[in-house]
């Protein structure tokens, strides 16, 4: 048996666009995602503090330093620029390993630089 536990969440980013003619995804300032360890391409949960929504999608690399956030494809729907969202990325790990799994949580600041990780 596998559980699913949160291993990395940048929170309480401000979107910086949504694009809903772009394929999908979320792009994610490139230092942002280093700092919470999450990678291209991953999974992540995107939830919306301004309306609630949630969704699942993959992470596209933004420009180093941008600050960007933006939603694309149908979620773009789902988000407007300068919602505060929470990105949460999740492993599978065995009922052992579960609470040896630290996860990081990254606070960035009003253009979403890293500020604390706790």
């Amino acid at each position: 048996m596998l559980l699913k536990v949160l291993r990395a969440k940048i929170h309480r980013a401000t979107a910086t666009g949504a694009n809903l003619e772009y394929v999908g995804s979320v792009t994610i300032d490139r230092e942002l995602l280093e700092a919470a360890g999450i990678v291209e391409g991953e999974c992540v949960l995107v939830a919306d503090l301004a309306n609630g929504t949630r969704h699942e999608t993959y992470v596209i690399a933004g420009e180093p330093g941008s600050g960007e956030i933006c939603v694309n494809g149908a979620a773009a729907r789902l988000v407007e620029p300068g919602d505060r969202l929470i990105v949460m990325a999740f492993a599978y790990v065995s009922p052992e390993q579960a609470p040896e799994l630290e996860s990081v949580t990254v606070l960035v600041d009003d253009k979403n630089r890293p500020v604390r990780t706790l």
